[in-house]
């Protein structure tokens, strides 16, 4: 996935879909080169956060708001049958490519229900806010969602080998 950087004069989708696309972009960045053990390994005890954690979660968001919520399609959880988002934390038996085929593939739905919306204007029920929310939100909501897990993922690869860098 290649980092581009979002533009400084444009349009506000063109704006929402370029910094959404630079962080999905940072996610895979901070996950490169590191093998699947590193990408699992935990942060410091009680947490079990992971890099590979990260990126199940962030696709099961991508799931969520673009394809549930947007999209309005009944689909189950990718890493739970209780409908726990938590779960796909846990990625102690995960590899890469299962993870990042997961995602990749969640990142594509998202991109395709989000260019084919009229507006971002166009609204959808948010079950959890019991109340309508715009495209417009949902973007920035994953614009924040990435931002803050990319932070964690600053400090998870800079524990597996010191790479740092945004």
């Amino acid at each position: 996935m290649e980092r581009i950087t979002p533009p400084l004069a444009g349009g506000e989708r063109e704006t929402l879909r370029a910094y959404l696309d630079y962080h999905r972009a940072t996610l895979a960045w901070k996950c490169e080169g590191l093998t699947d053990e590193e990408l699992r390994r935990a942060s410091m005890p009680p947490s079990s956060l992971s890099l590979l954690g990260l990126v199940r979660h962030m696709a099961e968001v991508e799931r969520h708001w673009f394809r549930r919520v947007l999209g309005a399609e009944e689909l189950p959880h990718l890493w739970s049958d209780s409908h726990d988002f938590q779960a796909a934390y846990d990625a102690s038996g995960s590899t890469r490519a299962e993870a990042f085929a997961a995602w990749e593939a969640e990142v594509a739905h998202s991109r395709r229900i989000e260019a084919a919306a009229q507006s971002l204007d166009v609204t959808a029920y948010v079950p959890s806010w019991k109340e309508e929310a715009s495209l417009r939100l949902l973007m920035l909501h994953l614009i924040h969602e990435y931002a803050r897990h990319n932070g964690h993922a600053d400090f998870l690869r800079e524990a597996i080998d010191g790479a740092t860098g945004t």
